[in-house]
């Protein structure tokens, strides 16, 4: 047996999220197919995490044992021939026995998109939340500033979560204005062409980073970020919603398609680099 690192990117548009379902395309069920027909047997992938209905991933990671020998870059392609377009294999390589992509991983970074205008593109449309009203982006800025450091997130879950402990450590927790330039390149499916949305649009990315999250909790802080930013809010009630540890608190739950899994981080031991 052999351990491999997969590093898997797909827009999550018509995908029932990362877990196997009894029914329903997910990201873990076709990779788990398309090995098992390299394979000639049941495979079991693991994932850093699992993404819901509708999250995108640019690098979500997942790890895997498997007996057959072809070298990483054949093994790549073997994959993606096997795979749904919206699914791809970007990367394979060898892992230290035992290394499992969920339990080992040290951190995570997500990125979630949002287009403050009224008209979205066509080539925007499956990867940002259009929010028309005006926004007070320098209030949400301070608010998504507030929340790093180690805080008890238990407001921000979905109800009904089992997680050991609500508490996690945020490294990073950042709102940014993209310019045309940098949306083009992060959404465009086609080189060189800027997405057509109106031009009075404001494009946000609100980045958080961390070494766990919670279910829904990216998207609760966004919902969040947003409320503050339409005034309904003040910045500074970030504070309170976390020592409030109640999920009525918080602001709603944000879309899925404006967010991303952008990356999985890993000691040099246990990815083996």
């Amino acid at each position: 047996m052999r351990t491999l690192k997969l590093t898997v990117a797909y827009d999550g548009t018509e995908l029932a999220g990362w877990q196997r379902q009894a029914s329903g395309r997910t990201v873990q069920g076709l990779l788990e197919d398309a090995l098992t027909r390299i394979e000639g047997g049941p495979v079991s992938v693991v994932g850093s995490g699992r993404t819901d209905a509708g999250v995108h991933a640019s690098g979500q990671v997942a790890s895997v044992s498997v007996t057959n020998r072809l070298d990483p870059l054949t093994l790549r392609h073997a994959l993606n021939a096997n795979l749904p377009t919206d699914v791809r294999v970007l990367d394979v390589a060898e892992a230290p026995a035992g290394f499992d992509a969920r339990r080992d991983a040290a951190q995570k970074t997500y990125e979630y998109r949002i287009l403050n205008g009224v008209i979205a593109s066509p080539f925007t449309r499956r990867f940002v939340w259009l929010v028309p009203q005006p926004l007070d982006i320098d209030a949400m800025a301070r608010a998504a500033a507030r929340l790093v450091g180690r805080h008890d997130f238990a407001s921000f879950q979905s109800t009904g979560s089992s997680a050991a402990t609500t508490c996690r450590t945020i490294r990073e927790s950042q709102l940014v204005q993209d310019g045309p330039r940098e949306l083009a390149e992060r959404f465009s499916p086609i080189p060189m062409i800027a997405p057509a949305d109106d031009a009075s649009s404001v494009r946000l990315r609100y980045r958080i980073a961390g070494d766990g999250f919670l279910r829904h909790m990216v998207r609760t802080i966004v919902g969040t970020l947003v409320e503050i930013g339409l005034g309904r809010r003040e910045a500074d009630s970030v504070g309170a919603i976390m020592e409030a540890r109640d999920r009525a608190e918080a602001g709603p739950t944000a879309p899925a398609h404006g967010l991303c899994l952008v990356r999985v981080e890993y000691s040099s031991v246990a990815s083996g680099h």
